[in-house]
């Protein structure tokens, strides 16, 4: 082969790739500055970008003359959505840029899983357990009242580091199920339901069937439909509220946390409304590990209060975090802004809780105020949760609750 053709061959080679590989779009992506920042998901509408299948389609994040291939995940509804996430470690500036090109598609990172087995759904990343839906119904232990039985739950819920930071059928409260989603006090068809202290035989809280499982490079996903039966006299029974319940945990981008994104919308099964009323309890709780106590575990809410003021306060997020073992972990609790009753008064128990000081907390909208639920509407309350090992503090997890409430501003130009 002579000089000439040489060259030739390479003079093709470099129109094959600028042929192959088109830029589409830029998107431009402006990071709040603030000094503890997390990691983000970002999304952007595809199809206000192209109509190009997803095979042929690669995410390239540009930071000068380097070019850097990102993990990107397409969900599928009406339109479809492109999702990342945004690492803050990767760069400290406050707009990043990245390409949406048509060409060969960069190796497919590992997405993460969702297992079915023995009556749940674990979801995973890279082999270790993150978080557990529980659908098959779980009975108390042997010789206590099987009224405590329930299906619909998340137990555990691990830390990165693997320690579970959930609790179930503590002998102090057997209806306590992780983390879980029941009103306390409900006024349905003339009658007073209890959906939360199930051994009182007036309701109940189960899984009715898994809608769809969602698994990926960015995120998986569980989409569950549960029942709110209220039990009738005579025995009979009647689902007052359908919930369609939607949890998607991220991928970690590090070793100390991962966000959890749980949706829960809620409509009248029946021409019958739903009153749900004002009570101390009721609505997104979590029973904590019983290895936390009031003397190695603490609370700090979005307004500053500790564990001795938290209950009854109105709170955007909280943390709740502790010991364990030789490790640290918690998680934080975020309310969003379009949550009824936000930002939502909370229930933290005290430190005097069994003696010990253990520990429960949760976001009750109704605690302080009625909800009409009529027939015909959709009613949607949303929650993340930052699990993470170590220790949390406010700015950090004022930093996480500001991408949550208001998602990084996507600015895009097509090519």
């Amino acid at each position: 082969m002579n000089r000439f053709t040489c060259w030739l061959l390479l003079l093709a080679t470099v129109v094959s790739t600028k042929s192959v590989a088109q830029t589409i779009a830029t998107l431009e992506v402006v990071v709040p500055a603030t000094p503890s920042r997390l990691e983000t998901p970002v999304k952007a509408s595809l199809d206000a970008l192209t109509l190009l299948p997803d095979s042929v389609l690669t995410l390239v994040e540009v930071q000068g003359t380097k070019r850097t291939s990102v993990p990107f995940q397409i969900e599928h509804g009406p339109e479809r959505i492109i999702h990342w996430i945004l690492d803050p470690a990767t760069s400290k500036t406050s707009k990043r840029a990245y390409e949406l090109v048509k060409g060969k598609p960069s190796k497919a990172s590992a997405p993460m899983r969702v297992q079915d087995a023995q009556g749940s759904f674990t979801i995973t990343s890279k082999g270790t357990n993150l978080l557990r839906y529980n659908y098959k119904t779980v009975y108390p232990p042997t010789g206590i009242d099987t009224a405590y039985k329930r299906s619909g739950f998340i137990h555990p819920l691990w830390s990165p580091h693997g320690q579970e930071l959930t609790r179930i059928q503590a002998p102090d409260h057997y209806h306590h199920y992780g983390i879980w989603n029941p009103w306390t006090h409900v006024l349905f068809e003339k009658d007073t339901v209890d959906f939360w202290n199930i051994r009182d035989r007036k309701g109940t809280v189960r899984f009715a069937k898994a809608v769809s499982t969602t698994e990926g490079p960015v995120y998986s996903e569980y989409q569950v439909l549960q029942e709110h039966v209220a039990f009738k006299k005579g025995g009979t029974e009647k689902v007052a509220l359908n919930e369609l319940q939607e949890v998607r945990v991220y991928q970690p981008q590090g070793k100390d946390y991962y966000i959890a994104d749980v949706t829960i919308n809620m409509n009248c099964a029946s021409a019958s409304p739903v009153l749900l009323l004002a009570y101390r309890y009721g609505g997104f709780g979590w029973r904590t590990t019983e290895k936390w106590n009031k003397d190695n575990s603490e609370v700090l809410t979005s307004e500053g209060k500790t564990r001795k003021e938290a209950d009854g306060s109105t709170a955007r997020w909280c943390i709740v975090q502790g010991q364990l073992d030789n490790d640290y972990a918690g998680v934080v609790m975020m309310s969003y802004p379009t949550n009824y009753n936000h930002p939502e008064p909370l229930r933290i128990w005290p430190e005097t809780q069994n003696g010990r000081g253990d520990m429960f907390a949760n976001f009750s909208p109704t605690k302080n105020r009625n909800w009409q639920l009529n027939p015909g509407q959709t009613y949607t309350l949303k929650y993340r949760l930052i699990v993470y090992n170590g220790h949390f503090t406010k700015e950090k997890a004022d930093s996480g609750w500001q991408a949550f409430s208001a998602e990084p501003k996507v600015t895009v130009q097509r090519k």
